[in-house]
């Protein structure tokens, strides 16, 4: 290859990348069609196996794209050696001879690996490298050496598209997530006027989830719903103390002026945008019944909207199945015969099934967002889930800490580092891994501070040690999710393996001590 060939090779190796990657920000795409065009080119002896490999903000070189080997989930290839020993990205293209093999074992026994080097360098930052595999025996050419530094360039500027349009979708999540916060603490707000702990809207807009995933409803739809959710009884705020916190039974004009709160949430959520849309639906129609006898409109079957449906069915449940200064709780298995006693007259009966194919879920939640202190000797006697096939990090019973709840908080959680996973490994990209995270990062919190106030109410003396985990853990987690802006494709992968190794180990070593408080 001479030069006149060397720079039409570039220019058309840069024109099939960027049609490439103006498709897609995958680079395991780009690298894919990388490997395609090389191969037109015979005296690059190249071996059709190679990764992008990132710096994280600590120093540690991650796998975020590879062509012709495992991914990192599946692999424990480690990029340690060598030129990935240092956070000092090299300017210009280099050989290198690393001793770890392709299933990732290292060491001296490794069999040795020979690797081009493309720099990445972004606004003369370097961020990483392309590693092509070549054979052993190879060295470099002045006109290898050419080509691939131009490459590298043409790969930086491909690297940098993909971090820009992954970057811009997380902006977009966070521009979202401001105006559903908004939302959500107007729905919050309403609720602890009349509820001390304010879990009711935690349980409420779970228990409607499950009932939206058992009935199929679309993803957006159901995204909008947890959202929008909360703000069921937002026009509690406008209903006098007198009347709200009466703790008997309301006369038939102070219900009356109870009643008022549909339209006064219909009042306060003005506007045409989606989501306020959808809140007003839940607010203004989720005391309609399927029969025409609700109010405030006196809807009837598939006039009301589908939202305030489905969580016209998870208020009221919880509503039975909770302590109220005028009520005693239902039981479980008196609310849930009510509930099905209402199909077509109250409910949707369609809600009505999606309810009790979603009952193991439903009680779950009930577990997990419980209004008292968690008791250490209680046994759960829940339903069991769908197992969940292919688990990154499956749940096993060598992990059960002998207390039923905490196991079952446990257990939400790993499904929550498993659908993260899901999400890493399926390319939803980076906004969808922004959302899970955000997801985690709340229920850790109330996971925390559950087990928190347990080991408080009883005498716990591990509880200091337990807590300074317990707030370096948030502390990791909002540096990931910070993280994922200024480079979203390795920070991806570095909190899934953070999560793995963090959660197993905390259980084992910290969690098992609780033990303790079942004898005590």
């Amino acid at each position: 290859m001479n030069k006149e060939e060397e720079l039409r090779a570039i220019s058309k190796l840069v024109f099939e990348l960027t049609v490439a990657s103006s498709l897609t920000s995958d680079l395991d795409v780009l690298l894919e069609r990388l490997f395609s065009v090389l191969r037109d080119f015979h005296d690059l002896p190249l071996e059709p196996r190679g990764a992008v490999v990132l710096l994280n903000p600590r120093g540690r070189y991650f796998q975020v794209a590879q062509f012709g080997m495992e991914p990192v989930w599946k692999s424990h290839l480690r990029w340690e050696s060598g030129a990935f020993a240092s956070a000092e990205v090299a300017r210009d293209c280099r050989l290198e001879t690393l001793s770890f093999d392709i299933d990732g074992r290292e060491g001296a026994q490794a069999a040795p690996q020979r690797l081009f080097l493309l720099p990445l360098v972004i606004d003369s930052q370097g961020i990483g490298y392309t590693a092509l595999f070549v054979p052993l025996e190879y060295e470099i050419t002045p006109i290898h050496y050419d080509f691939m530094n131009d490459l590298a360039r043409a790969l930086s500027g491909l690297v940098n598209r993909a971090l820009t349009n992954e970057t811009l979708r997380i902006r977009e999540l966070e521009l979202e997530d401001a105006r559903a916060d908004a939302i959500r603490s107007l729905g919050v707000a309403s609720e602890y006027r009349d509820n001390e702990t304010g879990w009711h809207i935690m349980r409420m807009t779970n228990f409607a989830q499950a009932i939206a995933k058992a009935m199929g409803l679309a993803p957006d739809q159901r995204e909008l719903l947890y959202i929008a959710a909360p703000m069921h009884d937002v026009g509690k705020i406008g209903i006098a103390d007198a009347v709200l916190l009466k703790p008997g039974k309301l006369t038939n004009d102070e219900f009356d002026i109870m009643k008022t709160h549909t339209d006064i949430g219909v009042t306060i959520l003005t506007g045409n945008d989606s989501l306020i849309a959808a809140a007003r639906d839940i607010a203004g129609s989720h005391h309609e019944r399927w029969d025409g006898t609700g109010y405030p409109q006196g809807l009837s079957g598939e006039q009301i909207p589908i939202l305030a449906r489905i969580c016209s069915v998870a208020d009221v449940f919880d509503a039975l199945t909770s302590t109220r200064p005028y009520k005693k709780a239902w039981t479980v298995e008196e609310a849930e015969a009510w509930i099905l006693s209402e199909s077509g007259t109250y409910f949707d009966p369609v809600i009505v099934e999606a309810f009790k194919a979603a009952m193991p879920e439903i009680l779950r939640v009930r577990e997990l967002y419980r209004d008292d202190i968690i008791d250490p000797k209680q046994v759960l006697k829940l339903p069991p889930l769908p197992e969940r096939e292919n688990a990154w990090i499956p749940w096993e019973e060598s992990l059960s800490v002998g207390i039923d709840i905490i196991d079952e908080h446990h257990r939400y959680l790993f499904d929550l580092i498993n659908d993260l996973y899901e999400v890493v490994v399926n390319k939803r990209g980076a906004r969808e891994v922004a959302r899970v995270i955000k997801a985690l990062d709340a229920y850790a919190k109330v996971h925390f501070r559950s087990e928190e106030q347990m080991m408080a109410h009883y005498d716990y003396q591990g509880i200091q040690q337990q807590e300074q985990q317990h707030y370096a853990f948030e502390a990791k987690i909002r540096e990931f999710y910070e993280e994922l802006h200024a480079n979203p494709l390795v920070a991806q992968f570095d909190v899934l393996s953070y999560l793995r190794d963090w959660l197993v180990k905390h259980i084992l070593v910290e969690d098992a001590k609780l033990r303790a408080l079942v004898n005590a």
